[in-house]
């Protein structure tokens, strides 16, 4: 879904066009060669690299963690969509040097960053991920209360 949306945005509008879809979303093609938030894109070259190593490491570990462990069903899943938006965004780097995007919400004139599908489905796994964790863990009773309840 990601490498399709993209393809087609990028055929579709010429580079930095912009497409007013409502009143607080436009279709937009924009490169970015940098991280979230356009992080290190003016940066000279050097992030391409960095970037595509960090997505390998990434999407290589997410990968053999979900696959080769007794992982829960939910962590796959959230595995997948990490891999799966890794990977795509990895795809741009590698043949373009930089990433599609061609969402870009806003407010007025107060724009969030452009961002494609792949971030849509890093962002979901990673905040799941973090509201799973927030569940408490089961208690274990300590030995010391497990003694005075004997007597």
């Amino acid at each position: 879904m990601d490498q399709i949306s993209k393809s087609y945005f990028s055929t579709a509008l010429e580079l930095g066009e912009a497409i007013q879809v409502t009143e607080w979303l436009n279709f937009v093609h924009v490169l970015n060669a940098g991280a979230a938030f356009s992080f290190l894109a003016d940066a000279g070259g050097w992030q391409r690299w960095f970037f595509i190593g960090v997505s390998v490491v990434v999407v290589g570990v997410v990968s053999v963690v979900c696959l080769a462990r007794q992982a829960e069903p939910l962590d796959r899943w959230l595995g997948a969509f990490v891999v799966g938006g890794g990977s795509g965004n990895l795809v741009d780097r590698i043949q373009i040097g930089a990433v599609v995007d061609f969402l870009d919400f806003h407010w007025r004139s107060i724009h969030w960053p452009a961002f494609n599908l792949a971030d849509v489905f890093i962002v979901s796994a990673a905040l799941t991920w973090c509201l799973f964790s927030l569940k408490a863990p089961p208690r274990v009773p300590t030995r010391k209360v497990t003694e005075e309840m004997r007597s």
